[in-house]
């Protein structure tokens, strides 16, 4: 028998084990990391989406209506826990780099000053309002451009 031929038949068939093996762990790793990324995305999204929605809803609550001050003070705390938002909250906190968690905060934290504005009696006052509720917009815009900034990090 032929030594030769065994050795390359076998260093052959490692050789192929091996490139297999090596392909197959960097194809996983590509589409770890696309579903990773599609993953974040996705949370990015549903976290403005409901920032949006609670904001959207406090500033509804603002119009003049049939809602006495007690019902809205009322409904106001309810607005922040059915937007989903203190859920997506958390899931930012443990998914989103170190990075993202000031600006996570900030944009929750003044949502919910928006919301405390309606335990007081001046709620309609326009220039704390207003002020007020530019924090938001100016809380979430940076947010977003920092979701941004780790999409295209990781893309």
């Amino acid at each position: 028998m032929n030594w030769g031929t065994l050795v390359a038949t076998a260093l052959g068939t490692i050789l192929g084990a091996g490139s297999t093996l090596a392909v197959d762990r960097s194809r996983w790793r590509r589409d770890h990391h696309s579903r990773e990324h599609l993953a974040r995305r996705e949370l990015y999204g549903q976290y403005l989406a409901s920032l949006a929605l609670a904001t959207h809803q406090l500033r509804d609550l603002r119009r003049p209506g049939a809602l006495t001050a007690d019902e809205r003070m009322r409904r106001a705390g309810e607005v922040l826990s059915e937007s989903g938002a203190y859920q997506l909250r958390y899931q930012m906190l443990i998914t989103a780099p170190d990075d993202l968690e000031a600006p996570t905060e900030e944009a929750f934290a003044s949502i919910r000053r928006l919301r405390d504005r309606f335990d007081e009696p001046d709620v309609g006052a326009d220039a704390l309002w207003d002020s007020t509720l530019g924090a938001v917009s100016d809380a979430i815009l940076s947010l977003k451009q920092a979701m941004r900034d780790d999409l295209a990090k990781s893309s």
